[in-house]
């Protein structure tokens, strides 16, 4: 897509930005200790720091991501919402409170608390890098794709921007300045949230959406073809250049005034229809064309609508304001026109083409489209699924940018109850999400080659305010997360490796001078992984951190916690298993292949997330381990660890 600058978004970003940076320098003249740089001092408000937890959780996997997912795919989309949410239970009930008893500011302090094991420190601050950083590609992707729409800016550069502001965050304050960013974003997000959502209803269903301040809603063209021997050998006013066929749909090529379009050939026993498609071609001289078109000729449009609306039993255009209900029940009996891809080669062109696919409403409602879990689902399809449940529910309690914020409040009491808050925040804005992805789902406000940019677009149709504050605070979102992400990476650089782990005894100045260059370096590589997984949706990303998260995490803090014979050895061990197997399923699964120019069906397997195999190993490998090598010295049981 081409996106204008839009100088209202301009005017709020600087806004949001300012405050945010201004923020950081108030507290960064505050901030003298290691313990005030990574964890505030431990003084944090369990009130404040719950709204934290639900800003730094919502990040751009669940207002962009989510919201993409489901604009795309349906209900199979609003399954990571659950997913995500699902997580805080197990960190309710099985981490929060025993967690703030064991550590001091860091994931591998807590790990280590009874043991002093270098092996342990070692393999726990890798865990704790790796997972930062898997953490931190889809924050970058998502921070490209805001910029685009909001400053008229390429994706690279906006990475590189939001990369920038945040090592200048995370140098200047640390923990301090990250958790109040998140407290003012996830209050702000959720609150605007509820008002693009009550647009959302108050517009209700229409069949040509076209809102002030979006451009017009498109009439995608549909020609009737002649066929002579199942080919389409003549269009009215247009040549027919080539034919396509890709499984069971075939695509014909025409041509009028030297532009080339394609089309999908629908045919039924009583009619041949040729329904125009949207196409992105790469050409062999390196030229791309939008529908045959330079991007500059703006023919490859937003796209997102219904081709029929049922209100009891009757067809109509347009429905007025509805209810939440009354929204979701005529969704699920009207028909949504979703957008499918396709890439195959046309001579030396390498094509991408999107085509019209109508779809139930029911259907869209219903798990089914995009994770295949019923009977005509193969094998790998239902491992797939069971696979990201899984490692969507145990990654949660598992993320080292999450723990840490157990150490800025000050008793575990404190970390319950910011807990049980965070819960409440976050599961009123999923709720939400369901709305703003379904509400992008029929509005016309869709970017094919960018499903994140579906709720700030939808904002967008609704006026250029909303659309500028709404960006400029998920901007923030992403800022927030990101430089959460960054401190923990610090944290396990400067203090776990460098102080711990080599022994070099810092004093508290010089460990917080090298968390700041530490946060530096990881935000460069950040930067560069953003830029290399664009166009990728950022809650598939962050399920990849997840899984790794549950796999290397989950059963080293478990074990840890609930049996009195685990080892060093053995959270060493699992903690290195989990990390090997989820990162050679990840690089070795067919997203990747993509990326590595191949064919994703030839990749060694068909399993996108690596949590049902990765993390059952790490589990054994913690409870073999620690049978064969036992602990080397009395461990003082974790008191009260289970307790209210």
């Amino acid at each position: 897509m081409i996106y204008e600058i839009s100088y209202t978004a301009l005017v709020f970003f600087f806004i949001f930005v300012g405050l945010v940076v201004g923020l950081s320098f108030y507290f960064g003249r505050k901030t003298r200790s290691s313990s005030s740089y990574y964890a505030a001092g431990g003084q944090i408000h369990w009130g404040v720091n719950g709204i934290a937890f639900a800003g730094d959780y919502l990040s751009a996997a669940s207002f962009l991501g989510i919201c993409g997912m489901i604009a795309v795919s349906g209900f199979d989309g609003f399954l990571y919402a659950i997913g995500f949410l699902g997580g805080w239970i197990v960190a309710l009930f099985l981490i929060a409170e025993p967690f703030k008893r064991l550590g001091k500011y860091t994931f591998t302090d807590a790990l280590n608390a009874k043991f002093n094991s270098r092996a342990i420190t070692l393999s726990a601050s890798v865990s704790t890098l790796i997972v930062s950083v898997f953490y931190l590609i889809p924050q970058m992707v998502g921070a490209g794709d805001l910029v685009m729409p909001l400053l008229g800016m390429p994706h690279w550069a906006g990475v590189l921007l939001v990369g920038a502001i945040v090592i200048v965050i995370v140098a200047s304050a640390g923990m301090a300045s990250t958790t109040y960013v998140q407290f003012l974003k996830g209050g702000l997000l959720i609150a605007l949230s509820l008002v693009l959502t009550f647009f959302i209803l108050k517009n209700g269903l229409t069949l040509t959406p076209d809102f002030k301040g979006s451009s017009s809603h498109y009439t995608f063209m549909e020609l009737t073809p002649q066929v002579e021997n199942d080919k389409v050998v003549a269009v009215s006013d247009w040549d027919v250049i080539a034919q396509q066929v890709i499984g069971d749909k075939t695509f014909v090529k025409l041509s009028q005034n030297g532009i080339e379009r394609w089309f999908d050939w629908e045919r039924g026993h009583n009619r041949s229809l040729l329904k125009e498609a949207l196409t992105v071609t790469q050409q062999a001289d390196g030229q791309t064309l939008y529908n045959g078109e330079p991007k500059e000729n703006r023919r490859f449009y937003q796209v997102g609508h219904m081709s029929r609306i049922v209100v009891n039993g009757q067809e109509v255009e347009q429905t007025g304001p509805l209810s939440p209900f009354e929204f979701l029940s005529t969704l699920q009996k009207s028909e949504i026109v979703r957008f499918l891809q396709v890439k195959f080669p046309d001579g030396a062109d390498q094509v991408s083409l999107y085509y019209q696919e109508p779809t139930l409403g029911a259907s869209f409602m219903l798990p089914g489209l995009k994770y295949k879990i019923g009977r005509d689902a193969n094998l790998w399809s239902k491992l797939d699924f069971i696979s990201l449940m899984l490692a969507l529910f145990l990654g949660t309690a598992a993320l080292p940018h999450i723990l840490i914020r157990y150490y800025t409040v000050k008793t575990p009491r404190d970390a319950r109850k910011s807990t049980i808050l965070a819960i409440a925040a976050i599961g009123g804005f999923y709720i939400l999400t369901l709305f703003m992805g379904l509400g992008s789902a029929v509005n016309g406000v869709l970017d094919l080659e960018s499903s994140n940019m579906a709720a700030p677009l939808l904002a967008r149709a609704f006026g250029a305010v909303l659309f500028s504050i709404i960006s400029a605070v998920a901007f923030a979102t992403v800022l927030g997360t990101v430089a959460g992400l960054i401190v923990a990476s610090s944290g396990a650089i400067a203090h776990d490796f460098i102080d711990v782990y080599l022994k070099k005894n810092l004093s508290d100045d010089r460990k917080v001078k090298l968390g700041k260059i530490a946060a530096f370096t990881v935000g460069i590589f950040a930067i560069l992984l953003g830029m290399a997984f664009k166009g990728i949706n950022v809650s598939f990303l962050v399920g990849w951190a997840f899984a790794i998260a549950a796999s290397a995490n989950l059963p080293a803090i478990l074990f840890l916690l609930f049996w009195k014979k685990t080892s060093e050895t053995g959270i060493a061990a699992s903690i290195i298993v989990g990390i090997v197997s989820s990162l050679t399923i990840i690089l070795t699964s067919p997203t990747m292949w993509d990326k590595y120019g191949l064919e994703s069906e030839s990749a060694l397997h068909q399993l996108e997330n690596p949590a049902l195999i990765s993390f059952p190993l790490a589990v054994l490998t913690v409870y073999l381990v620690s049978l064969r090598w036992p602990r080397r010295s009395p461990i003082a049981d974790i008191e009260n660890s289970t307790g209210p």
